[in-house]
């Protein structure tokens, strides 16, 4: 379970500004108050650089925190170093989702993944809500921001420790949001 607690470059659970939001987040909460807190306050408190029109392409955790904005991968990334920060398991999901009604072309979408005692793997979706998304931790239901439904779409097995390199790797080649939403990553293998 130790790798699930791990800072990284990507996930800088030990940055001074993240460190310090995640003591005031966690107060004296149990590690589930705290996973909740933690989650809604990422949910709706960074925007999703798509839904708000920002066009910073953030990575790390700080960065994100510092910007207030991210892909729902960069969101991610935040929530597992304040939860890491607290001594909250968390790692990483994705789901293969279409990008259109047809299921022609797909894209991952980044969530996480919370070690809860009482249950095991939890899995919470901090993308942000909005009209016909709604993502809330209310365990032992998942709540989460997209249903996978269409044929191709589906959840990929397994809780990661770290970011997939595919998603990694696109969010530190393009430059700008525009150049990133057109070259989303995806999930090929089996």
């Amino acid at each position: 379970m130790r790798e699930f607690l791990s800072a990284s470059d990507v996930i800088d659970h030990d940055h001074p500004a993240v460190r310090s939001l995640a003591a005031e987040l966690a107060g004296d909460r149990d590690p589930v108050d705290v996973a909740a807190h933690c989650f809604r306050w990422v949910r709706d408190n960074i925007r999703h650089s798509l839904d708000c029109g920002d066009d910073a392409v953030t990575l790390a955790a700080s960065d994100v925190l510092r910007h207030g904005t991210g892909l729902c991968y960069a969101k991610s990334h935040l929530l597992a170093a304040l939860l890491r920060a607290n001594g909250v398991a968390c790692g990483f999901v994705y789901q293969r989702l279409a990008m259109d009604d047809d299921g022609r072309s797909f894209c991952l979408h980044g969530l996480n993944a919370v070690w809860l005692a009482d249950q095991g793997w939890y899995r919470i979706d901090p993308r942000g809500n909005r009209d016909a998304i709604h993502a809330d931790f209310d365990p032992p239901r998942e709540k989460l921001a997209f249903a996978t439904a269409l044929p191709g779409e589906r959840t990929i097995d397994g809780v990661f420790a770290d970011p997939l390199p595919v998603v990694v790797s696109a969010l530190q080649r393009f430059a700008n949001m525009r150049e990133m939403a057109e070259n989303l990553p995806d999930w090929t293998q089996a």
